[in-house]
């Protein structure tokens, strides 16, 4: 493996689309209709809806990580409308759109491609990107000053999470999961749980007991683990990105890398909590206000979550706007 120093450049990489697209919409509905599937979970509206989460995301990285070298925003043949603030500015040259075919180029047959696991599979692939990056989510935001050493240190990656005991070694599992496969009837959950896919990646990097946790934060990625991870596990990865929609039984990105780090001793674990997750379709207003008070005065908390916030009430969706507007502060204000 390549070995990083310090002061080696760091890039950072925002996954978005805009669901809302007339284009992209056709697009979708079009490979529903080629596979004769009706709109199921993993084609949910809400995962590719656009709520303008990607301009605090972008700001926050420009703001509070002045330091990243480029940061580019994948995405399937758009252009987010904040590249028309930026052009001309300081930026220009700091934030670029890279397009899925350049990800996926020789691997045409994956494409068009709805997942954002597969999607992210490929990030390392982005032409010019740096040995050390960041993925971002496109509703990540950074809410504090941060520095290189907050994601790599001495070649390693940060790894943030805690460490938990794989389902399938509880004594007793596979009995408790026959039978309550049994009594429901054989029947399989709608939703792909991110948690239950992270074993998986563990149990394919050869962990037999306990799985690293990850919670839903930026993650530091090296292009080399990449390439060795597509080298070491070819059957995996190739499954992996042809997957055009989420499937239980894919490997998602950031447990793949973790436990490779974790396995190669490429990684630094830190245990406490850096991040604020909101829901705010599922939180009730009171735990939003909690949590964000919280945020404002514990600055250990660097980073934020905000899930699905166009299917919250319009009360929520305003404090949460509200805040990030105190947080982070808007784009234009960069510009300026």
């Amino acid at each position: 493996m390549t070995e990083t120093i310090v002061n080696e450049a760091i890039d950072a990489v925002i996954l978005w689309v805009d669901g809302a697209d007339p284009v992209h919409a056709e697009k979708l509905n079009n490979y529903l209709a080629s596979i004769g599937s009706v709109r199921p979970a993993a084609a949910s509206k809400t995962r590719f809806h656009n709520a303008g989460e990607i301009d605090y995301c972008l700001t926050s990285l420009l703001k509070f990580a002045p330091w990243l070298r480029t940061i580019y925003i994948v995405t399937d043949n758009q252009r987010p409308s904040l590249m028309d603030k930026i052009t001309g500015s300081v930026f220009e040259k700091k934030v670029k759109v890279v397009d899925h075919s350049e990800i996926f180029a020789g691997h045409e047959d994956c494409l068009p491609s709805f997942n954002s696991m597969a999607i992210s599979s490929l990030l390392w692939r982005i032409p010019g990107l740096a040995e050390q990056f960041i993925y971002f989510n496109d509703d990540f935001v950074i809410v504090r000053p941060v520095s290189p050493d907050d994601f790599f240190s001495n070649g390693k990656v940060i790894l943030r999470g805690r460490w938990k005991r794989l389902s399938a070694s509880v004594p007793g599992s596979k009995v408790f999961k026959a039978l309550r496969n049994f009594l429901g009837g054989g029947r399989k959950k709608n939703r792909i749980s991110f948690w239950g896919l992270q074993q998986q990646c563990a149990e394919l990097l050869g962990f037999k007991s306990r799985y690293f946790r990850l919670p839903h934060v930026p993650h530091p990625w090296k292009k080399s683990t990449w390439n060795e991870l597509f080298l070491q596990f070819p059957e995996a990865m190739s499954k992996n990105i042809k997957a055009h929609l989420r499937v239980p039984d894919q490997y998602v990105p950031e447990g793949l890398s973790s436990h490779f780090h974790l396995k190669n001793n490429l990684a630094v674990v830190n245990t406490a909590p850096v991040n604020v997750q909101l829901k705010p379709a599922d939180q009730s207003l009171l735990r939003i206000k909690m949590k964000l008070n919280n945020a404002d005065k514990n600055e250990s908390i660097i980073f934020a979550c905000v899930q699905s916030i166009e299917t919250a009430p319009e009360e929520k969706r305003q404090l949460i706007f509200n805040w990030l507007d105190k947080r982070v502060g808007k784009l234009d204000d960069l510009l300026i």
